[in-house]
């Protein structure tokens, strides 16, 4: 919980440390936004490393498909990414790309979701075979 709050106030540090800076020199602030949105989310990894050992633990403990937490995983991972690299192009005034990272992020988050749910068709086949 300390990495927490130690995370939180280096990012608020950051945040009047940009506007201070960003009322003249708009690409630092913006460049050492995204330097810290980066040191946040490796903490954040660091942080959630019990959480994704549990839940590979629960994969082997229910006998799931290879092809269900990883993917579902790795679309949580993009969707955050591409919200956050949005927001930052918005920050440097260009939201039309941020829009169109948003985009690219759901269509990545589509593809990843196939393994899923060809998991999910052959769980329901066994189940429509096995009446």
């Amino acid at each position: 919980m300390s990495e927490f709050w130690k995370i939180t106030s280096v990012i608020l540090l950051s945040v009047i440390l940009c506007l201070t800076v960003g009322k003249t020199e708009k690409d630092i602030a913006t460049i050492l936004g995204m330097v810290v949105c980066c040191v946040a989310a490796g903490a954040a990894v660091k942080i959630l490393e019990p959480v994704l050992d549990f839940l590979w633990e629960l994969q082997q403990l229910c006998d799931l498909p290879e092809g269900v937490i990883g993917p579902l995983l790795k679309a949580v991972g993009v969707a955050l990414v591409a919200e956050i690299s949005a927001a930052v192009c918005a920050d440097a005034g260009n939201a039309s790309l941020g829009k169109t990272l948003q985009m690219l992020g759901g269509a990545v988050v589509l593809s990843l979701s196939v393994p899923m749910l060809r998991s999910l068709m052959t769980i329901i086949k066994e189940l429509i075979s096995g009446l």
